[in-house]
């Protein structure tokens, strides 16, 4: 029935998981009365928190001791109280921690690809990466939680840890023992969605990529022909996302407009040229992060600089060259006719310079060419189909099982014939349950 008497509530972040707000504790005046309006003022310093009151009284009521000699008897004055609690912030603020560890065989061999699961007060999903390693941030530690490992191809000892009131660091180490089965481990979802960030990415996983495309996958449940599909589409989807368009494409689409396909290959360059420069211009970058916009123009910028100044680049563009002959030798190598206004977009990168000696603007001038939209569409097709030698199979088409570039130009005629459409065409599909794809992760 106290009417305006007022009340503070705090809420701490990850109370209900990460990122997710949640109420700690009310605060309230001991002596609270209506009207009071506690909570009209609020200011927190470390531990500390002050919050006002704006008690309305009749001034004239009061003993004339109370009276401070400024303060006119003004009927309907009001007076301030300010509350002071100590400790507060502290005591209700969850404490955020790290929950880690290290996954091996009994011979200290780490164990990558295994899902890790914490489950209690947040719910979460990791996997162990190259090195067996694990790790939960932002964990709020005055919680309970379970830590459970799972991979198709081993037992854990201990099978799960349980944990309350957690450390700021808390370290839970498990041992792999193999369970002695045929199966494949790439058929585990955790597994074979860290193994596309690796293949495709370059990089381990971060945490909400690696939930939402198990999710995409495991929402299936037992209907297998969905999972089927799902496999399918969210394998294709490393291909098409915006890191690999533009990391892993934009080096292929660098080599083509530099130098074209090579010597009697339909293609312009080798895994062992693609891999290194891949890692260099992804380097650090996690698409969707804070600041990944910039690190990815960052990486851009220090990647062309470095191919413009490559001998083999010099050596095909003399730097004698004059900026339009430079210009239109790429745009020639592409196979792209420009417009008028994009040649003359892509010239002007060198100023007044009568010859393309200027190394910055020679790379500026590279990726205008590399970026070019219409080179995008028509490498497409011919870089999807060589993504799955490099990324499903790790190796050249003419190398391996193959000695020609017959199996590259049959899935790349068959991609064409459905006009790009991987589904129809089957070619995505027929990687992943190819012999030579999951003889790397099993039988």
């Amino acid at each position: 029935n106290n009417v305006d008497q007022g009340s503070v509530y705090l809420f701490a972040q990850n109370k209900n998981g990460p990122d997710q707000w949640g109420q700690v504790q009310r605060l309230h005046g001991a002596d609270g009365l209506a009207g009071d309006y506690f909570g009209r003022a609020v200011a927190i310093s470390g531990d500390d928190i002050i919050i006002g009151a704006a008690i309305t009284a009749n001034i004239t009521e009061l003993p004339p001791s109370n009276l401070a000699s400024s303060t006119p008897s003004v009927p309907g004055n009001t007076q301030g109280f300010a509350y002071v609690f100590h400790g507060v912030a502290s005591a209700s603020t969850p404490v955020n921690g790290t929950v880690s560890g290290h996954i091996a065989a009994v011979n200290g061999n780490p164990v990558a690809g295994v899902q890790v699961r914490l489950s209690g007060t947040q719910n979460r999903l990791s996997v162990t990466d190259a090195q067996g390693n694990y790790r939960f941030d932002n964990v709020v530690t005055n919680g309970a939680y379970t830590v459970t490992p799972s991979l198709l191809t081993f037992t854990f000892s201990p099978p799960e840890r349980s944990f309350n009131q957690l450390a700021e660091q808390t370290v839970a180490d498990f041992t792999a023992l193999p369970s002695g089965n045929t199966l494949n481990p790439i058929d585990a979802t955790a597994f074979f969605v860290r193994q596309h960030y690796i293949d495709f990415l370059n990089r381990e996983p971060d945490e909400p990529g690696l939930n939402f495309w198990i999710t995409n996958i495991d929402r299936c449940g037992a209907d297998q022909s969905c999972r089927d599909v799902q496999v399918i589409n969210t394998s294709a989807a490393f291909f098409l996302s915006i890191e690999f368009q533009q990391t892993g494409y934009l080096v292929y689409r660098t080599y083509q407009a530099a130098y074209g396909d090579m010597p009697n290959a339909p293609v312009p360059l080798t895994l062992s040229e693609f891999l290194p420069d891949t890692r260099q211009i992804g380097a650090n970058l996690v698409v969707n992060q804070a600041g990944w916009e910039q690190q990815l123009e960052s990486n851009k910028q220090s990647y062309m600089a470095a191919f413009v100044q490559s001998g083999r680049f010099i050596t095909a563009y003399p730097v004698t060259m004059s900026p339009a002959e430079f210009v239109d030798k790429l745009f020639m190598t592409a196979g792209v006719v420009p417009s008028s206004s994009e040649r003359t977009q892509v010239i002007t990168e060198f100023g007044a310079a009568t010859s393309s000696a200027d190394t910055a603007a020679r790379g500026r001038a590279l990726r205008r060419v590399a970026e070019n939209s219409r080179l995008a569409q028509q490498e497409f097709d011919s870089a999807f189909v060589l993504m799955q030698y490099f990324g499903y199979l790790r190796r050249d088409p003419n190398s391996g099982p193959d000695t020609d570039f017959s199996g590259y130009n049959f899935w790349l005629t068959k991609l064409r014939a459905f006009n790009g459409n991987f589904q129809n065409a089957e070619m995505v599909k027929a990687f992943l349950v190819s012999g030579e794809y999951r003889h790397r992760f099993g039988p």
